[in-house]
């Protein structure tokens, strides 16, 4: 099909999102535990990675026309690799597209995954005037974001990430941090939620590192399960002391607003997946950015309309598969309705029945959950009340003492409303 067939754009069935890659895997710095670096080997002998003029073109019209009439705001993020190697045109060029494309109901947003290490003051000044939302790559002090956020001389990035974080302060750009939680900072949260906070940062994010050897061993880098809900529950801890409402964490807004009844704002812990893409520079468009293998391809932009490759068949299947996937194991956890079996990526481990699909990082959300929940359904319980949820200590059910413990099959004393042995005396 070529590019002058796609004239008539067909909107998708359901809202979706693209996360875009416009150079691809290229990136300044070299990481040891990224997991995209490697991408570049999907296309051999391939030297430029930046994102033709028509691919762009295509992609911001196709994005936005493909959306359902229903959706009034649209995201369009931009990562990598490194993104800010495309320089300050490749992003006019962008913006302008989009004004170019904008339907008159829909207001148009852009956020930028950055390391930060080249932003300057032409930068601070064009994502403070286009309203960018940078997200800053930063791993905690100095000796900690060093030992895997490094340039390929193996010299650490921490002094540059800094200065960058500076140049956006000062030209008042909006950003959040993105923290990658790995065995080294996974044992200190207190220090890591502290230093962010020194910093200024007040949008926190945190990713943990899962990745695994050819062999299918968990590299050496990985964060552990339960050393994953320990650093939870140390940021948690941290959060709930005064900064309730002053700092905001994203999988507390998350699972607090399950505790709401609304929808995963995140598509990690979602009941299905698969309206999340990711669009290489060239066009390919994968089910998913930690789904970017050439089993995941659905095919390119110039060639398919976006609304045909998502709505298709493949991909409908790989989203449904994250809610029909589940063991057993997890289809009876009372945890269920807010883990959702986490992100399909690190869903590799086998069930105590021995049922495939149990999440790598399963035991550390359990003690995460099992210390969190009463402070959340608190907190819910404040906003119904139309209440700050820093007020939650009104609603919170203490657990007795432990001379008190109830009996097995009596309620729970945080107030779940499930039998004791189901729930904190697990």
């Amino acid at each position: 099909m070529s590019h002058n067939t796609l004239s008539n754009i067909i909107p998708s069935k359901l809202p979706f999102h693209i996360i875009v890659k416009p150079i691809g895997a290229v990136c300044n710095l070299n990481c040891t535990y990224c997991f995209y670096l490697p991408k570049t080997l999907l296309y051999p002998n391939k030297e430029d990675f930046r994102m033709p003029d028509e691919v762009l073109d295509n992609f911001t019209r196709q994005y936005i026309e493909s959306q359902p009439e229903s959706v009034q705001e649209i995201h369009f993020s931009w990562q990598g690799g490194e993104p800010t190697l495309l320089g300050l045109p490749f992003y006019k060029k962008a913006v302008a597209l989009q004004k170019k494309y904008q339907r008159p109901d829909m207001s148009i947003l852009n956020t930028i995954q950055t390391n930060g290490t080249r932003l300057d003051d032409a930068w601070g000044h064009f994502l403070h005037d286009e309203s960018f939302l940078v997200g800053i790559s930063i791993d905690g002090s100095e000796k900690i974001h060093d030992r895997f956020r490094i340039a390929p001389t193996g010299r650490g990035s921490f002094r540059e990430v800094m200065h960058g974080l500076e140049i956006l302060k000062k030209h008042n750009v909006e950003f959040n941090t993105l923290t990658v939680v790995t065995r080294i900072n996974g044992d200190q949260p207190h220090p890591t939620y502290d230093f962010l906070k020194e910093i200024g940062a007040r949008f926190f994010q945190f990713i943990p590192i899962v990745e695994r050897e050819e062999n299918g061993s968990i590299k050496a880098e990985s964060v552990g399960s339960r050393q994953w809900g320990r650093f939870l529950i140390g940021v948690f801890e941290r959060w709930l002391e005064n900064d309730i409402g002053e700092i905001y964490v994203q999988f507390f807004d998350l699972f607090l607003g399950l505790f709401m009844n609304l929808p995963a704002s995140l598509c990690v812990h979602a009941e299905t997946c698969g309206r999340a893409v990711a669009l290489e520079h060239n066009g390919d468009l994968y089910s998913c950015d930690h789904f970017v293998f050439k089993p995941h391809y659905l095919g390119n932009l110039m060639d398919s309309p976006v609304s045909t490759m998502l709505d298709g068949e493949f991909q409908r299947e790989f989203g449904e598969q994250k809610r029909s996937g589940l063991p057993l194991y997890c289809r009876e956890c009372r945890y269920l309705k807010m883990c959702n079996g986490g992100c399909p990526g690190h869903r590799f481990l086998k069930a105590p029945g021995g049922e495939a699909g149990l999440n790598y990082l399963c035991e550390g959300y359990k003690l995460f959950f099992q210390f969190a929940h009463p402070y959340f359904r608190a907190m819910a319980e404040c906003l119904r009340e139309g209440q700050p949820a820093s007020d939650y200590h009104r609603f919170l059910k203490t657990s007795p003492c432990p001379q008190a413990k109830p009996g097995r099959n009596t309620p729970c004393p945080c107030g779940s409303g499930e039998k004791y042995k189901n729930c904190c005396g697990i």
